[in-house]
């Protein structure tokens, strides 16, 4: 397969910051309880943040990014298209 052949990937659905968290998780198969333990937060500040009950910030971002192995503006902004701002 070469470069040309592909097709760069779309956004097809709107996600919030806190429904990002919950599939970025699910997706590494962690519970709540696990991604708490690992980002230093208790579970019921991750389920706060999942349930958009609490704004999951630039620090708590950070953390959970670690937690994640994923860069932390894929929380906080989750359907960014930069052909938007281009």
């Amino acid at each position: 397969m070469k470069k040309k052949d592909l097709v760069r990937a779309k956004v097809n659905i709107k996600m919030t910051p806190g429904e990002m968290l919950r599939t970025l998780r699910e997706l590494q198969e962690l519970s709540q309880a696990e991604l708490a333990e690992l980002s230093g937060m208790s579970q019921s500040n991750i389920s706060a943040l999942e349930s958009e009950a609490r704004q999951i910030g630039r620090e708590r971002a950070l953390a959970l990014a670690i937690a994640l192995k994923v860069h932390p503006a894929v929380i906080l902004f989750p359907d960014f298209d930069l052909q938007d701002v281009a």
